[in-house]
């Protein structure tokens, strides 16, 4: 049985990636026979044929198809593991891989991680923006350590625990005929043009399923991947957006919108951290934790 190394692999992608042995021999800097060796012997190794051959030059079969993407997977992770180790050379003891959503991100998480490093110099937080519903994949998967996203994306194997809350609020044009409203239901917004999200993003399925049950769909202007971007076309009057109204407090002095109280009891909504296994944590992953998750300050709670 062929043993899987990782010149093999990174050989194997470039012949697929390159559709042809002998560019993936150039590109690898090998003579043509040495790759084409190669590809045989791990044939030879698994007992099938892993490339259709032709003039045109080679195509994966199926069995190579799920080869090339099980290399990929390990070849990136062989990379990370490179990439992760190489911090400890320059005095990191720790290494902390976050994933958080854009709410988080433009909230608090900047200043957690802040707050954080002060005390624990030589621990190195990464952090990824993703979507709630992919945050919660990838660290069922492992590929990050911690992650802090929204409560209304499906559990997958993860343990999740309770963290801040925030309140959707829907943000106009100060000339917006909405604006002098002191509070609204979103159903009341539907009237009106929105500025909406992409399709992964947690709040985009949760508008839509809420319009959905009053029968009603949204009409949307455009749809955008960041809040600096919403607030950007309400200053132009192009919609309205349901936004956090604690994110909405660090735009509203570059912009000229508003913000009116969102009634539905939807409208307030828990962020939550997620880890695979909070037991089998890194020391350095174990530290952030109980720092995310320290009494706050009363009156800081949210």
């Amino acid at each position: 049985m062929w043993q899987p190394d990782p010149a093999s692999l990174r050989l194997f992608i470039a012949v697929c990636e390159e559709g042809s042995i002998a560019r993936a021999s150039e590109r690898e800097g090998m003579a043509t026979a040495a790759v084409s060796k190669r590809v045989a012997d791990m044939e030879r190794g698994l007992g099938t044929q892993l490339l259709i051959r032709s003039s045109r030059g080679v195509n994966p079969t199926p069995a190579g198809d799920i080869l090339l993407r099980h290399a990929k997977q390990l070849m990136l992770g062989v990379e990370q593991m490179q990439s992760d180790l190489s911090e400890f050379s320059s005095g990191v003891r720790g290494l902390v891989r976050v994933l958080a959503n854009i709410s988080s991100i433009v909230e608090f998480v900047p200043e957690e991680i802040a707050s954080f490093l002060q005390t624990h110099e030589n621990i190195h937080v990464v952090l990824e923006e993703r979507a709630s519903s992919e945050i919660v994949r990838g660290i069922a998967e492992g590929s990050a350590d911690i992650g802090i996203c929204r409560d209304f994306v499906a559990e997958r194997e993860v343990e999740m625990m309770p963290f801040r809350a925030d309140h959707f609020c829907v943000v106009v044009h100060r000339s917006h005929p909405l604006a002098d409203r002191s509070e609204i239901s979103f159903a009341d917004t539907l009237g009106y043009e929105h500025v909406g999200f992409a399709p992964n993003v947690a709040l985009h399925a949760l508008t839509r399923r809420v319009a959905h049950e009053h029968r009603r769909t949204i009409r949307y202007r455009a749809n955008v991947t960041t809040f600096d971007a919403a607030c950007r076309l309400i200053h132009l009057n192009l919609g309205l957006a349901i936004l956090p109204a604690e994110a909405i407090q660090k735009y509203q002095p570059l912009y000229d919108i508003c913000a009116v109280k969102l009634t539905d009891p939807w409208a307030t909504r828990q962020f939550v951290i997620c880890v695979r296994h909070a037991d089998q944590l890194s020391s350095a992953a174990s530290k952030f934790l109980a720092h995310l998750t320290r009494p706050l300050p009363a009156g800081n709670s949210s």
